[in-house]
């Protein structure tokens, strides 16, 4: 009998111990530059160079803890024959493309999960399609390998992403599928779309949402995240705990690279936090909100100095170790933008982010964390599970360039309870 993982999240910190991931794939190199901007990217990726080192972050996480692949999941509940029709009448239906379905339905789970990702090639059977500039029928998930964004494990239940993007759609469908009916999984999910009479003003991304502790949960709200999502998101908690704390805060439209909170602020370890100054720390316009419920119903709502502060105030005293560096704008501001801020935690105090970030690494070496490389880790080098404190440092040179780090390249389902 499998085992099974039932949700549990209750910080971004604690041990994991199971992580969904998608290794990128043609879907990646299905982009050209006419349509990049479409896909979300400012540029289009060489698949050789970013597998490579998606492998790496893939190989350190295989040596720590249980990795799900999508396209493995999707093709599993895909057997289910209502499941599948289900899911394709959904996706059909909201990409406008109910001709194919048919030609869907008829492929196996395999083949199917791997069109769903990768792109269904129109065929030109008529003269719309003959004519027609498009080359897919259903668009390449050119983001999927940010499983972050699209569900989202807070506690013991899964929010389902409502992406600020119809080309991420799909990503959502599928991902509420997997966790619906997935054998392995035993989770309630948490669908705006289903669930609220404004989901057209909702827009939820999980790369805005950490989980600070069992009561606290932080949100970003900006370019891909509403404050109507994060109405949401409270709606839903304040029924289900007592007591529940949200602290929200405000980001810049631009640049691209403030998209989602966790590309300014990330937690570290009971005691640390990984932050980018400018936006975080420094007088701005950009404001800090913590809302506090009980009992069901909003008791506080108020400004706050800063996220550290506001975290120190609910009894988190969190050290800020500055991205790109304390003392160069500079250099904050070009590592800032390669996701130097974004780091993923395997444990407390035990986090993967890229090696090209050189001065936000020297930051954490020099707050006790070793620096260890991916690679050393793979081949056995290196046994992590010595060291109570590291950073494994990943190259990155490729994966930087479509948005994300580490953190937006997981999507956690269950972690051990921190003990604070």
């Amino acid at each position: 009998m499998q085992e099974k993982y039932p949700t549990q999240v209750y910080s971004e910190i604690g041990e994991l111990e199971g992580v969904i991931i998608h290794t990128p794939g043609p879907e990646v190199e299905n982009m050209t530059p006419e349509n990049a901007e479409r896909a979300l990217y400012s540029d289009i990726l060489n698949l050789s160079v970013a597998s490579r080192e998606f492998n790496q972050l893939k190989g350190v996480l295989d040596k720590v803890t249980r990795t799900f692949e999508v396209k493995d999941l999707l093709s599993d509940v895909l057997k289910n024959e209502k499941v599948k029709e289900n899911l394709l009448d959904k996706i059909c239906k909201y990409e406008m493309a109910e001709c194919i379905k048919p030609f869907l339905l008829a492929l196996d789970e395999m083949e199917l999960s791997r069109q769903l990702i990768e792109g269904v090639v129109m065929q030109k059977k008529n003269l719309t399609s003959f004519l027609s500039k498009d080359r897919f029928a259903l668009r390449p998930l050119h983001n999927f390998f940010y499983t972050r964004d699209a569900s989202i494990s807070v506690y013991d239940n899964v929010f389902i992403g409502k992406m600020k993007s119809p080309v991420r759609l799909r990503e959502s469908l599928i991902m509420e599928a997997i966790f619906d009916f997935h054998p392995l999984f035993n989770t309630k999910t948490i669908n705006p779309f289903n669930l609220s009479s404004e989901a057209s003003k909702i827009s939820i991304e999980g790369g805005d949402i950490l989980v600070a502790r069992h009561d606290i949960v932080l949100v970003g709200i900006g370019p891909r995240t509403s404050s109507q999502g994060v109405d949401f998101i409270l709606d839903q908690l304040k029924e289900k705990n007592e007591h529940q704390h949200i602290v929200v805060q405000e980001l810049p439209d631009t640049p691209e690279s403030f998209i989602h909170l966790d590309m300014v602020f990330t937690l570290l370890d009971m005691d640390k936090c990984m932050i980018y100054d400018p936006v975080i720390m420094k007088m701005n316009k950009y404001q800090t909100v913590h809302i506090y419920a009980a009992g069901g119903k909003v008791k506080i709502i108020r400004e706050e100095e800063n996220l550290p502060t506001a975290l120190r105030n609910l009894g988190m005293d969190l050290k800020p170790i500055f991205c790109g560096g304390s003392s160069d704008p500079w250099f904050q501001e070009r590592e800032q933008w390669h996701s130097g801020a974004n780091f993923f935690a395997v444990g407390p105090g035990k986090v993967i982010g890229y090696a090209r970030n050189a001065k936000t690494i020297e930051e954490l070496h020099k707050n006790g964390l070793e620096v260890i490389k991916a690679s050393d880790v793979i081949k056995g080098k290196v046994n992590i599970k010595e060291y109570d404190k590291y950073v494994v440092t990943m190259d990155g040179s490729e994966l930087p360039r479509g948005g994300g780090g580490a953190r937006c390249m997981t999507m956690p389902v269950r972690r051990k309870h921190v003990h604070w």
